[in-house]
């Protein structure tokens, strides 16, 4: 596609989306050439790390509405793969515990998985099970930061050295990355903020969270 056409696509995709959205969603985008057939790279079923109904249910109706097969094609494989690919779900102590790499690496970082679990939210009101995944994530969370508040990445091993623990200031072990970010406790309290506003379950703020809490704050004193 020449550059002139590629901006007048652009220009009348970003017009129609502030307009309606849906008439860009059918289009066909018959410019790109695209192949009449996509094959999913979704891991197989009985591979994939977390299974959501609820996930499943939004991926199948979106399929019903886009028209256009590349488009299809990627919502279809984006959409759940954090899902698929980057949970560790179990409990612990009785409680919920969700710990989510960030991808490519296996340590968990504060923001990144507060990000990418947030597609999810609006449905944690219709399925228990990705309910318990949220509120293992904040309990996780919770669990790193009282490690050490002033790192950013996590193992799940807390007993793990990290490769860079000569690095200074000296990651502990169960740190990946002591790089203080404040959008790190930021991206903690968003997501149990969202929790509670969505369940009205409070049970989040147990004593672990009143100490994760009291550390925030005096954090943002100093």
């Amino acid at each position: 596609m020449h550059r002139k056409q590629f901006l007048k696509h652009g220009t009348i995709i970003v017009g129609g989306l502030v307009i309606n959205p849906l008439p860009i969603i059918a289009s066909n985008f018959t410019d790109f050439n695209i192949e009449n057939k996509f094959t999913s790279k979704r891991p197989d079923l009985n591979q994939r790390t977390f299974v959501s109904k609820q996930v499943e249910l939004v991926i199948q109706n979106m399929k019903s509405l886009i028209q256009d097969k590349e488009l299809k094609w990627m919502f279809e494989n984006c959409y759940p793969n954090t899902l698929d690919t980057t949970v560790d779900y179990e409990k612990i102590d009785g409680k919920p515990d969700t710990f989510i790499i960030t991808g490519d690496i296996d340590a968990m970082w504060l923001r990144d998985s507060t990000a990418q679990v947030w597609p999810y939210m609006p449905l944690i009101t219709k399925e228990l099970k990705l309910k318990n995944l949220i509120l293992g994530l904040i309990n996780r969370q919770v669990k790193c930061i009282l490690t050490d508040p002033y790192a950013n990445a996590f193992y799940k091993d807390l007993t793990k050295v990290s490769q860079y623990n000569g690095d200074i200031p000296n990651p502990i072990p169960g740190v990946h990355e002591r790089k203080w970010e404040i959008d790190s406790l930021c991206y903690a309290i968003r997501l149990a903020s969202e929790y509670y506003r969505l369940t009205n379950d409070n049970s989040i703020f147990d004593k672990e969270w009143k100490i994760f809490s009291s550390s925030a704050e005096r954090q943002q004193q100093f």
